[in-house]
């Protein structure tokens, strides 16, 4: 079991789960449908932490990812898929008690994370399923609601701008090994740097949106600031030194604060 919980990528998993509670709560959901609502976002995310590894599983093994229990062999592909395939299945029927509006919205997202893993990856619209995911990750919450409403314009563009940044700085980690195996999505094309400035870009997008579409207070600001300064210390990063580690956790970092931002407006 544990090794099965180690491919559904924890990490990942576990903060976009936390972020649907924190957003439900920052929305004034009820708390019955809060709970639903996290659970649902739970399990939608296990199957797509699980999907992506286990179709991922004999490229992980080429590059010898021996850290994935599905390329170290502690997980089957088979397993881990009817498992995905189950927890997808789950997190929409956990939608259906929130509304028609949550379980076409959290569908829609599933079908796109999917397609990414079975893939989209591998070419240069790779960062769409990332933007309309995480674009629609936000109305989760207000979809939960009652009566159920979509999330405002310069939330859903937050959400999409922190996808975007996720994508493209995550992929830059693996660059050399998925070109290797093949993948050639939009962050492998561009390169390290021009992701890194992108994805920059796109967490300071978010964060105006978030700044300008609401009103501002003095806790706005600060989150408004911090983004900006990651942001900005990113990209000088990345024209001082090769990108590395410490560019992408400067950047990762900008696009948790973005998210906390988000919350906190």
């Amino acid at each position: 079991m544990s090794a099965l919980w180690g491919a559904t990528h924890p990490g990942p998993t576990l903060v976009v789960t936390v972020l649907s509670l924190a957003l439900g709560i920052a929305a004034g959901v009820e708390p019955w449908r809060l709970a639903v609502l996290v659970v649902a976002v739970f399990a939608g995310q296990v199957s797509v932490g699980l999907s992506n590894d286990a179709i991922d599983g004999a490229r992980d093994a080429a590059v010898g990812r021996t850290d994935k229990p599905i390329a170290g062999g502690a997980v089957t592909p088979e397993r881990a898929l009817a498992v995905a395939v189950a927890s997808a299945i789950l997190a929409v029927v956990l939608s259906l008690p929130l509304g028609p509006g949550l379980v076409a919205a959290h569908a829609v997202a599933l079908a796109s994370a999917w397609a990414y893993n079975a893939g989209l990856k591998s070419t240069p619209v790779s960062i769409a399923p990332f933007v309309l995911s995480f674009g629609l990750f936000p109305s989760f919450a207000t979809l939960s609601l009652s009566p159920p409403t979509l999330a405002a314009w310069w939330a859903s563009l937050a959400g999409a701008a922190l996808g975007a940044a996720v994508h493209l700085t995550n992929v830059v980690r693996d660059l050399d090994d998925d070109r290797r195996t093949g993948v050639r999505g939009l962050p492998h094309r561009l390169g390290a740097r021009r992701s890194v400035v992108l994805a920059a870009v796109g967490i300071a997008a978010g964060a105006l949106a978030v700044f300008f579409g609401t009103d501002a207070t003095a806790l706005g600001v600060v989150f408004f600031v911090a983004v900006l300064a990651l942001a900005v210390g990113a990209v000088v990063l990345v024209f001082v030194r090769p990108p590395g580690r410490a560019v992408f956790q400067l950047t990762m970092l900008a696009a948790l604060v973005l998210a906390a931002q988000l919350v906190a407006a």
